[in-house]
């Protein structure tokens, strides 16, 4: 195993853009949306995809500890 030394310790900020990478901009778009204009047709309400996803998990075996 290779043991790496630390020249100094990371900020906040540093390690943030370690991790996420640069943005670029830091300015925010906000776009308005029609909220009536549907992209596709749904045959499933969000109250039974919950419903349904509730039964898929009550019926898991139990993880073994």
């Amino acid at each position: 195993m290779r043991v790496v030394q630390r020249l100094r310790t990371l900020s906040e900020a540093e390690c943030y853009a370690r991790c996420y990478g640069w943005r670029g901009e830091d300015s925010v778009n906000v776009t308005k949306v029609d909220s009536h204009t549907f992209r596709y047709e749904t045959f499933v309400s969000g109250e039974l995809l919950r419903s349904l996803f509730e039964d898929r998990l009550d019926a898991r075996e139990p993880e073994a500890a």
